[in-house]
């Protein structure tokens, strides 16, 4: 194993989708590498919510579970 089974790729877009409505999801890009996604969004077609992918990892909690990241206060 590589160890870096937890970094979200470019491929992952073809299998997420909204936690809330199920629908497709556009990604924006801030950084990577190769094809790991350091960070980004993740924005809903359809509701139009957002989803940050920080350190490698989408987070897909619906808006009412997330806590503000210390990076949004």
């Amino acid at each position: 194993m590589n160890g870096d089974h937890g970094v979200m790729k470019k491929e992952m877009m073809a299998i997420l989708a909204c936690p809330v409505c199920k629908a497709d999801l556009d990604l924006e890009i801030e950084s990577a590498n190769g094809d790991e996604i350091m960070s980004g969004t993740l924005t809903c077609k359809r509701l139009g919510e957002t989803y940050q992918i920080e350190d490698g990892a989408p987070n897909l909690l619906p808006p009412e579970y997330r806590t503000p990241s210390l990076s949004s206060r």
